[in-house]
């Protein structure tokens, strides 16, 4: 699949509001089962920044308190990293389907001392059916992460557009496996 990644300056902070567009080959419930944001999902097992992913709080049964850790990165220039956000799943009456987060920070979650806390500033997913394409669906992606540390931000600049391609390619794969 082919995907397009564009970038401009983030209102929120000193970093880039990233934005991954593709086309997978698979119903939106297939790639949604793929990427949703559950304690035990497949996100883990075909995801390469993604290490772990625990649900610190279920709030209700489409808002939790999430904590994501990632590996290493860059030939180990980006060491490894943990999240915190509040996220947010919706399913649309057109069959749309959204994962939104945010930064939060929570007392069961403190900064773990072998890893560097990042910030998500507001993000999110959208599988969004493709009219008259059922086994189709268009992935709409927002990240502005900043990744804390020290890292110079051609570092982060020139991570991220190869990191949300990989995203896709490794998606695409993930889902052709569920559908086999």
């Amino acid at each position: 699949s082919e995907v397009t990644v564009s970038w401009r300056p983030s209102a929120e902070f000193a970093g880039n509001l990233y934005r991954g567009e593709g086309i997978l080959p698979a119903s939106p419930p297939q790639v949604w089962e793929c990427i949703k944001p559950v304690a035990g999902g497949l996100r883990t097992k075909w995801d390469q920044n993604v290490k772990d992913f625990e649900v610190i709080e279920a709030i209700s049964d489409t808002v939790s308190v999430c904590r994501t850790t990632t590996p290493s990165a860059c030939m180990r220039i980006i060491s490894p990293r943990e999240f915190v956000d509040v996220v947010v799943m919706k399913q649309y009456e057109d069959g749309t389907m959204l994962s939104a987060a945010t930064n939060v920070e929570h007392p069961l979650c403190p900064p773990q001392p072998n890893l560097v806390r990042g910030f998500n500033y507001p993000c999110g997913c959208f599988c969004i059916p493709v009219p008259g394409e059922s086994d189709r669906t268009q992935l709409l992606t927002f990240f502005q992460t900043d990744l804390g540390g020290y890292l110079p931000q051609t570092v982060v600049d020139s991570f991220f557009p190869s990191s949300i391609s990989g995203f896709y390619s490794n998606l695409t794969k993930a889902v052709k496996r569920l559908k086999a």
